[in-house]
């Protein structure tokens, strides 16, 4: 897949099976409409195209208002790289782009620059300024243009019922395993170890301290989590603590890792944490000695959740 950042960078003329959306998460209900995208493109032998955006619209429309995306772009090209499309086009949202009316996204983007012979969209798919595009306008479009359409069924969305707005609800209810089931993979966090007050490692429990730079991304609440991830080809478990360490009288939110059986030095090392399960809510103890013997247990259910259920 050949990624392109932005629209003015997208130069190849083949014909294209196209569709167009944030997909956020990349959860099964998207991976059902690329899966048709890719499928359509390789009968007709055309180039398969998803056409996204960078930063998401609400994030431009909507700035004050406080936005969580399940993935960072990063994360989210990452994920349609296993999609098998041809081209991943990440165009920069602005005020300007929003105010492009239905009729000119049509005619200058879908069909001048990206040469459209067929558009697949999900159900309900709205587009232009205001929103005003509808598939009514498409398929009137479409006959003017001499390009094909294709709505996912809402029979076939619903089938899924999953959506990127069930997934961030699962998560700040901390039900992971609903929310992997909707993505069809693990959450993640992707950061940086960074230096910490290594107050983990005077407790037996040394800690990788994981910095995330994008202040979009989704950060599930407070609580202790069973976690993988893969450092130098070699699958790790843990479990992460995420919130305020208030034993250690600490003031700020932090992400901790403390993976099991394991000595590497990790700092300054980038890290994907897989989230695998909710262990507990974070709570206060009276002692630092009470906190060690509830990490213990905490590793002991940690193996068990590993041992049967990976």
């Amino acid at each position: 897949m050949e990624v392109i950042h932005s629209l003015s960078n997208y130069h190849h003329t083949e014909n294209t099976v196209v569709t167009i959306g944030t997909f956020d998460g990349v959860h099964i209900g998207h991976q059902k409409i690329l899966e048709q995208v890719v499928k359509t493109a390789k009968q007709l032998d055309k180039k398969s195209v998803l056409l996204t955006f960078f930063p998401h619209p609400r994030m431009v429309l909507q700035q004050n208002a406080a936005i969580e995306l399940i993935n960072t772009i990063d994360e989210r090209a990452d994920l349609l790289s296993k999609t098998g499309l041809d081209y991943l086009i990440i165009h920069p949202f602005s005020m300007a782009f929003s105010r492009l009316s239905a009729l000119d996204f049509v005619k200058k983007i879908l069909v001048n620059q990206l040469h459209t012979s067929k558009l697949i969209i999900g159900y309900d798919h709205h587009f232009g300024k205001n929103r005003e595009g509808n598939l009514e306008q498409l398929t009137e479009y479409s006959h003017l243009y001499n390009f094909e359409v294709e709505e996912i069924p809402a029979q076939d969305i619903n089938d899924v019922a999953v959506s990127s707005t069930k997934i961030r609800k699962a998560l700040s209810e901390k039900n992971i395993k609903t929310a992997n089931n909707y993505l069809g993979y693990n959450f993640m966090l992707n950061g940086t170890v960074v230096n910490g007050k290594q107050l983990g490692g005077k407790i037996g429990f040394p800690t990788a301290n994981l910095s995330i730079k994008e202040e979009y991304k989704l950060i599930p609440k407070t609580g202790v989590y069973v976690v993988k991830s893969k450092i130098d080809n070699t699958t790790v478990f843990g479990m992460m603590n995420i919130g305020f360490r208030p034993t250690l009288e600490g003031k700020h939110q932090t992400i901790e890792i403390h993976f099991f059986d394991f000595k590497q030095d990790l700092y300054h090392q980038n890290l994907t944490i897989e989230i695998l399960y909710f262990l507990r809510n974070e709570e206060k103890f009276d002692s630092v000695e009470k906190l060690i013997l509830q990490l213990k247990e905490d590793q002991k259910t940690a193996q068990n959740y590993i041992q049967n259920n990976i």
